[in-house]
């Protein structure tokens, strides 16, 4: 007899910022009745690093790697819990941003914690990467408007959805699924959530592509 298809336990969604990663995945939680991690965006050296003072960088970096490292640490994802985990982010974004952020010395010694850290923490059986358009962030910054995202220049918004683009496309650790999400809405139509939550229903093997099937592109599908 065949063996029914069982949830991914641990779900984690990812993509660059104002994507809509934290709202996906506080959905995903509560339909899944799921333990939510959400990252903690209150970084004491956040803005100083926005804002380009020296040094600032690694701190940032630094104060977000432990951070995300005490979160992911506590998950109870042993072989006999039966819980499920939906994150908005996974540890490896940590180091696609240091790369970015760092210099050559700072990396050398980030690195050496980093690697020492991701040895201990589990990894997601899905991974559901979001993206969309450079324009279509800038819209959602400029919307959303929070403090400590104003200084965030188009350069390097740009950088850092190159950076996630480069990383996914040679992502293995996990199952993944890329959904593009430039031309849909998780919170304005529910008929776009609907059919990603029917997708992540079923199973993902491998790397797989989301469009919902009442957009226009998808008609040919």
């Amino acid at each position: 007899m065949a063996k029914l298809f069982e949830l991914p336990r641990y779900i984690a969604v990812e993509g660059p910022i104002r994507v809509g990663k934290s709202t996906l995945a506080r959905v995903l939680a509560e339909r899944l009745n799921a333990q939510q991690v959400m990252e903690v965006e209150d970084n004491p050296f956040l803005r100083a690093f926005y804002e380009g003072e020296r040094g600032a960088g690694f701190q940032a970096q630094f104060a977000f790697l432990i951070r995300r490292f005490e979160q992911l640490r506590a998950l109870d994802m042993g072989a006999n819990s039966q819980k499920m985990v939906v994150a908005d982010f996974i540890f490896e974004k940590d180091k696609l941003f240091a790369c970015l952020n760092l210099t050559d010395q700072e990396l050398d010694t980030y690195n050496r914690y980093y690697n020492h850290f991701r040895e201990q923490l589990p990894t997601p059986d899905l991974v559901i990467y979001l993206q969309a358009t450079p324009e279509v962030l800038k819209k959602r910054l400029k919307k959303k408007n929070a403090p400590g995202e104003k200084a965030i220049n188009e350069a390097y918004l740009e950088e850092v959805i190159k950076a996630y683009e480069h990383f996914f496309f040679h992502y293995t650790s996990s199952d993944l699924l890329i959904v593009n999400t430039s031309e849909i809405d998780f919170v304005e139509r529910n008929q776009d959530l609907q059919e990603l939550l029917r997708k992540v229903s079923a199973p993902i093997k491998g790397t797989q592509y989301f469009l919902p099937l009442g957009r226009e592109e998808a008609a040919s599908a």
